[in-house]
C-alpha cells in the first residue's frame, strides 16, 4: 500500500483529494504539509474531515516528506511546486503535480505566460501529461506526472477526437468556458468576494489566460498539426463545475450524426468520458470524475459542449486516476 503525502493541503483541491484517498483501499495518507503556524489538525482547516483523518499540518522539508512517503501529490502553486519536486524525486518519491510547472514543454513559453523563470527547466518536455484518455500508456512507468488543468481537460477531451482525425481546421478554434468560483482557489480575492461574484457572470483574462498554451500544446500533440485557439474564460456564481463550448470549422462536410459517432468511437472504452445525446449541465457531473460531452452542427460549424467538476475530473479525481495507473490499480478505484 503506497504511503501518500499531500503538499499544500489547505486548498479546495487538496480537500477533494484527501476525501477521495480516504476511501481508496490502497492508499495510506501519512503526511500533510502547510506553512500554517502551530501544526494544527487538518480538521481545523477542513472541518468536514473531523473524525475521519487524525493528522496535523506540518511544514516539512522535501527530505522529511521523502522519508515518510512513497507518492506525493503536490498541490503547491506554480513555481513553488517545481522548487521542491527535484528533491522529492531524488529522495525516491513518485510525484503527481497539480501545478502548471511541468505541463508545458518549453521554458520560454512558461516564462512568457507565468512571468517567472522556471525552477527546473531541464525537465520540461520530458514529463508525461497526465490525461489518461490521450496518454494512458505513458503514465504507469512515470516518476513525475503533470496533472492537467481544469479548463484544458474540458476543452481537450471535447476537441481531441476531431483534431486527431483531421476533421476540423486546427487554427480557427474558439473555446468558451464558464467556471465555478472554486476554480479561483481558496485564497481570498476581491473578484471572488461574495458581493462581487454572486448574481453576476464576468469574463476575465481575455486572450491571456495561462491555460491557453496548455490547450494548444496538447491538442497539437494529439492532432499532429499546430493548433491555435481563442480561449475565453468566464466566472459564474456557482461553487464548482465547468461548462465549455468549442466552435470549430470542419474541413469536410460534417453532420451531427457523424460528429456524435466520432465521439462515441473515440471514447468507447473510456471509463470517465460520457458521450451524451442531451445538452449536459454542470450538475450532471458534479462531485464525479466524469466529463460529459456532446456535439452539434450549426450552419456548417461544429460545436462541442462538455461539462466536468473542476475539483474532481479537473484536478483531484484526475490525480487519483493517474495514481491508480502508476501503481497498477484499477483505474476507477475510489472514483466510482
Amino acid at each position: 500500500m503506497p504511503r501518500v503525502a499531500v503538499l499544500g493541503a489547505t486548498g479546495y483541491t487538496a480537500l477533494e483529494l484527501i476525501k477521495i484517498l480516504l476511501r481508496h483501499p490502497e492508499a495510506e495518507i501519512v503526511a500533510l504539509t502547510s506553512r500554517q503556524e502551530g501544526q494544527p489538525p487538518v480538521s481545523m482547516v477542513h472541518p468536514s474531515l473531523n473524525g475521519r483523518l487524525d493528522l496535523r499540518l506540518e511544514d516539512l522539508s522535501p527530505a522529511e516528506v521523502a522519508a515518510r512517503a512513497q507518492c506525493v501529490f503536490s498541490c503547491l502553486p506554480h513555481g513553488a511546486s517545481a522548487s521542491v519536486i527535484p528533491a522529492l524525486l531524488a529522495g525516491g518519491c513518485r510525484v503527481i503535480d497539480f501545478s502548471a510547472d511541468y505541463r508545458l514543454n518549453n521554458a520560454e513559453v512558461y516564462a512568457q505566460w507565468y512571468g517567472q523563470k522556471h525552477p527546473d527547466a531541464d525537465r520540461l518536455g520530458k514529463v508525461v501529461y497526465g490525461l489518461p484518455e490521450l496518454f494512458r500508456d505513458q503514465i504507469p512507468p512515470s516518476s513525475l506526472v503533470a496533472n492537467p488543468g481544469c479548463y484544458p481537460t474540458s476543452a481537450i477531451l471535447a476537441l481531441a477526437p476531431f483534431l486527431k482525425a483531421g476533421a476540423v481546421d486546427p487554427r480557427t478554434i474558439i473555446v468558451d468556458s464558464k467556471s465555478g468560483v472554486s476554480g479561483a482557489g481558496r485564497t481570498p480575492k476581491l473578484t471572488t468576494h461574495y458581493p462581487e461574484c454572486n448574481e453576476s457572470i464576468s469574463v476575465y483574462n481575455v486572450g491571456r489566460h495561462r491555460h491557453t498554451p496548455e490547450i494548444e500544446q496538447v491538442l497539437t500533440t494529439a492532432g499532429g498539426k499546430t493548433v491555435e485557439v481563442i480561449f475565453t474564460p468566464h466566472l459564474t456564481p456557482m461553487d464548482r463545475g465547468i461548462l465549455t463550448t468549442t466552435y470549430s470549422q470542419p474541413i469536410t462536410e460534417m453532420s451531427e450524426e457523424r460528429a456524435m459517432q466520432m465521439l462515441r468511437d473515440f471514447y468507447a472504452d473510456e471509463p470517465f468520458v460520457r458521450v451524451v445525446d442531451h445538452l449536459p449541465g454542470t450538475k450532471d457531473s458534479m462531485n464525479t470524475n466524469f466529463c460529459d460531452v456532446t456535439a452539434r452542427v450549426v450552419r456548417g460549424r461544429l460545436l462541442t459542449i462538455s461539462c466536468l467538476d473542476n475539483l474532481v475530473k479537473g484536478a483531484s479525481g484526475a490525480a487519483v486516476q493517474n495514481f491508480n495507473l502508476m501503481y497498477g490499480f484499477d483505474e476507477t478505484q475510489a472514483l466510482l
